[in-house]
């Protein structure tokens, strides 16, 4: 049992104890009518494990066998209550003190319920809870996020991270990330309080530590920097990519020619497909066309080509289902949301709940950063978000001075590269450590070398929030200290949010959404798709003020879907971004939206149960791909593996293994899975030779139906599939490409390349699971959600959903 610290008898002490006591008793008032939550694998993250380790798998996973069967009673059975404070009939199965005016309270999933007098008190008690339950996290975290907060070219923070090797900052790194400080002072009185009650969360997780007696280094402000700058970069940016971009222009041109290629170009990259689902139907005010491209260069493809050097990687997850008044059986708006950040023993989230000195919050937030609730529920409002992968990082050419690779062409004046000594990576047993040292341009790190027309130039990268991650704190703590009273509220404190994020709100009365991030101004005579000349002339002609940013408020279809699609009519993809097409994961989850006029908290959480667990290629573009080989004759075999998956698509298109053998249930899908790539590329084959498929695989990648990391079915070629067939068939088509991808454009011959690739798929079959079809199979156990690094040895069923699932409506406001 913990001690209780034991207060001396005098005046002094009963005055103190009777603040901290009112401070406790006047509690806001819950205005939820349901609210509940599930973080798996549990809140504990040691490595002894204990019960809270592993005790909400079976929520997350009992939920997922349900497919879209969801009913009231299952709500109780698969998520835990998110009241503020402990709920009904809950009883406090843990409290300590760490120092007086703190408390923190553990429910019986562990969850730490913290309060504080004062806001720092609620600060350190965050960081006190945090150094807990996530101590082994954190110290992963904290010197690789320096890499990811630098942009150190050539290094992948976040897979330096989960290695578990260390990096050493030096002191110019700790200098740099300490600027950002300056940040916060210059935003006054709250920028103060911001930075104390960073520090006081920094106390409270060195308290922690020295209370544990773990021999670590103590947290510093930076270490707090670095982690912001990791989260940052994998979860919040988008684009710096142009490079590899134009080189795929300059192979398509050369070998199609220049038009030719410059218009398949253009297909392939998707940059305003009118017939993509948005998030919300209202005009997005930025990023208008080019009206010429003086400003950019086009890049040689290298004659071998190559992969990309290593770089942070970017993760664009999470989805969210707001349904608002007016589709609300209750006439409250509903919500459905959580981040899908992937899945982590111990977690790369955690669940606080915070209150007091102005908090009233309950939610996720990551270690290092969890002095505020970054996801979840304020006293009558909910809020989350998706990565929007928004175009805030852009690739400079900067023209070389003669033969000298360590100086550039800047406004007329060659200048001279600069050195940046980051630090080290500590060598595992029997390596030697790593200088991390980089070049600098006044764009920012010199990524590396190329040819424009076969002369050596320089590639760097500039990012609009480099250096300013800590700038959007107010945004959590206004969230987190309920400062956020309506809507329009909302919408003005997320405009202040640098990061590339979709922001989801709901109320008692509104749904919004607000698409926040640093947007660059570019000149018009820039495209953003192509590197930008970095001579000077073509720099960022300021920010786009928040009337220019996607936003709505209730919009007309009366709900929000978003899973990373685009937010709003005419908001322009990132550089990196050509997944934005005719068929997107967010497709799965209008049917469940649409066919009820009415909806409970119920069925909004089995609309997005239901996606999770379904097969995209089978939803949206395998009714296309049989309407084509109807006009066609396959084989007997062929015909025979089409039956199987039409009846799989009948069923509902389901991934799930229900019985546990192992086994996706369906046989369809292990038809499709053989299938689906030589599919693709019979369609693209006629237009695109092999060298061009595969550069175009390394810049829209195939992902797969179900990922062991949780998130799938992002990036694919299933707009491209799907819109070329469409139109060969005669289809009404918006947006249509200019390119005749699958036969030519004859329709005879695309299907006949159809019932080839189908016809070798179930050759493949035949040769690996045997000839009897009805004992074909798709691989269940490698879907599985594992839980990386591999501390934890248990998995999940797969599904393609939020790692941290909120469900809330609100009866009352404030």
């Amino acid at each position: 049992m913990l001690s209780r610290r034991v207060l001396p008898l005098c005046a002094a002490a009963v005055v103190a104890t009777a603040a901290v006591t009112t401070a406790f008793a006047a509690t806001p008032r819950d205005h939820a009518a349901q609210a509940w939550n599930v973080l798996p694998p549990g809140q504990a993250g040691g490595v002894a494990f204990t019960r809270n380790s592993t005790d909400q798998i079976a929520l997350y996973e009992g939920l997922t066998r349900l497919r879209d069967n969801v009913t009231q009673t299952d709500l109780r059975r698969f998520f835990k209550p998110a009241t503020l404070g402990l709920a009904r009939g809950d009883r406090a199965l843990r409290r300590e003190r760490p120092r007086r005016g703190v408390t923190i309270t553990r429910d019986r999933w562990g969850v730490p319920h913290v309060k504080g007098v004062t806001a720092t008190d609620v600060a350190f008690g965050a960081g006190w809870a945090t150094a807990a339950d996530r101590q082994l996290i954190m110290e992963l975290l904290r010197g690789p996020g320096r890499i990811a907060a630098l942009d150190v070219p050539g290094i992948d923070a976040f897979a330096l991270a989960l290695s578990g090797r260390t990096f050493r900052p030096s002191a110019q790194t700790e200098v740099v990330l300490a600027r950002q400080f300056d940040l916060l002072r210059a935003q006054g009185e709250r920028g103060r309080q911001a930075i104390r009650i960073v520090d006081a969360y920094v106390a409270g997780i060195n308290a922690q530590y020295r209370r544990a007696g773990l021999p670590l280094a103590p947290w510093t402000r930076t270490d707090v920097v670095a982690v912001s700058g990791l989260i940052g970069a994998v979860f919040g940016s988008g684009g710096g990519d142009e490079v590899r971009r134009s080189q795929f222009l300059d192979l398509l041109q050369r070998k199609l020619g220049p038009e030719q290629g410059r218009r398949v170009w253009e297909d392939l990259r998707q940059r305003d497909d009118r017939e993509a689902n948005v998030a919300v139907p209202t005009q997005s005010g930025y990023g208008a066309q080019p009206s010429t491209e003086v400003g950019n260069v086009v890049v040689d493809a290298p004659v071998t080509p190559t992969p990309p050097a290593p770089a942070t990687t970017r993760l664009p997850m999470s989805n969210a289902l707001l349904v608002g008044a007016r589709r609300s059986a209750t006439g409250k708006p509903l919500f459905v949301a959580g981040p899908q950040v992937g899945h982590y023993y111990p977690g790369i989230l955690l669940e606080l709940d915070l209150e007091g000195g102005g908090y009233r919050a309950r939610g996720a937030a990551f270690p290092g950063i969890s002095f505020a609730v970054l996801l979840g529920r304020g006293i009558d409002y909910a809020w989350s978000a998706t990565s929007a992968g928004s175009d805030i990082v852009d690739e400079y050419v900067e023209t070389l001075c003669g033969d000298n690779e360590t100086s550039y062409v800047h406004r007329g004046e060659c200048r001279a590269m600069t050195t940046f000594e980051a630090g080290t990576i500590v060598g595992r047993p029997g390596e030697p450590d790593r200088p991390v040292t980089y070049r600098e341009t006044v764009h920012g790190p010199v990524t590396g070398y190329a040819t424009v027309e076969r002369r050596r130039v320089a590639v760097s990268t500039k990012r609009s929030t480099r250096g300013r991650e800590l700038a959007s704190l107010g945004f959590f703590l206004d969230l987190s200290q309920n400062r956020v009273r309506s809507a329009k509220g909302f919408l003005r404190a997320a405009s202040r949010m640098e990061l590339a994020f979709n922001w989801l709100y709901a109320d008692s009365k509104d749904i919004a959404q607000f698409t926040s991030g640093r947007l660059p101004v570019r000149p018009s005579s820039v495209d953003t798709g192509l590197p930008t000349k970095g001579t000077g002339e073509y720099e960022w002609q300021g920010f786009a003020p928040a009337t220019a940013h996607a936003q709505a408020i209730n919009p007309a279809t009366g709900f929000i879907l978003n899973w990373n699609n685009r937010p709003a009519r005419g908001f322009p993809p990132a550089d990196d971004e050509w997944t934005w097409g005719a068929v997107q994961r967010v497709d799965l989850l209008w049917p469940g939206i649409q066919r009820r006029p009415k909806h409970t908290l119920a069925t909004v959480v089995g609309a997005m149960n239901g996606a999770a667990i379904q097969d995209l290629r089978l939803v949206r573009v395998w009714p296309v791909v049989r309407e084509v080989l109807a006009r066609g004759t396959g084989t007997a075999r062929a015909t025979a593996a089409v039956a199987r998956v039409d009846e799989w698509s009948a069923a509902g298109a389901s991934r799930l293994d229900a019985d546990l053998d192992g086994k996706v249930d369906a046989v369809g899908a292990a038809i499709l899975d053989a299938a689906w790539t030589r599919l693709a590329n019979a369609v693209l084959a006629p237009v695109l030779d092999g060298e061009a498929r595969t550069e175009l695989v390394r810049l829209v990648p195939n992902d797969p139906a179900l990922s062991p990391n949780g998130s799938s079915a992002y990036s694919g070629w299933w707009s491209y599939v799907q819109k070329d067939l469409r139109a060969l068939l005669g289809r009404a088509v918006t947006s249509p490409y200019r390119t005749r991808f699958c036969g030519a454009g004859q329709l005879a011959a695309c299907a006949a390349s159809l019932w080839i690739a189908i016809d070798q798929a179930v050759a493949e079959l035949e040769t690996t699971q045997g000839g009897d079809p009805a004992a074909w199979r798709a691989d269940a156990t490698a879907e599985r959600i594992r839980f990386s690094p591999g501390i934890l040895t248990r998995t999940m069923r797969g599904s393609n959903k939020p790692t941290f699932q909120q469900a809330i409506t609100f009866a009352t406001h404030r």
